[in-house]
């Protein structure tokens, strides 16, 4: 299967991928905040430079994105075109995420990892909060 983009225009589209302050992670952040949690944002001292930090707590929480960590939901399949590419960069995403996982527990933290198709709906966020709120109780 071919590309349906010119070079040029795969190249812009993937330029606007961005790592940090996504839409799920603002959604998540603004319910949280709402609920009166306080955070700290990509602490670049911690492993992964996790996307919420709660030190109260010594909790973080990492916004995964479907596709780009490979949850198993439909958006975290590999593509079908390119896959030489695709699955090993997917593969060490993964093993990236569980390394980072690993370390911060070892420093003493708890990881919640939450993926972006836990956020899609308004409802979603709200139960995806209350997982939240009940393991840092």
């Amino acid at each position: 299967m071919t590309d349906i983009f010119t070079v040029e225009k795969r190249s812009s589209v993937m330029r606007k991928i961005t790592s940090n302050d996504t839409a799920p992670e603002i959604k998540l952040r603004k319910a949280l905040h709402k609920l009166g949690y306080r955070y700290r944002l990509h602490d670049k001292r911690l492993p992964g430079k996790p996307d919420i930090v709660l030190p109260k707590y010594r909790a973080i929480i990492q916004v995964r994105g479907c596709f780009w960590h490979g949850h198993d939901c439909i958006d975290g399949h590999i593509p079908k075109s390119n896959q030489d590419y695709w699955t090993p960069k997917l593969e060490a995403t993964r093993k990236r995420d569980l390394q980072n996982d690993q370390k911060a527990i070892q420093l003493g933290w708890r990881v919640v990892a939450v993926w972006e198709c836990e956020l899609s709906s308004e409802a979603r966020v709200q139960a995806t909060v209350k997982r939240i709120t009940e393991y840092l109780q």
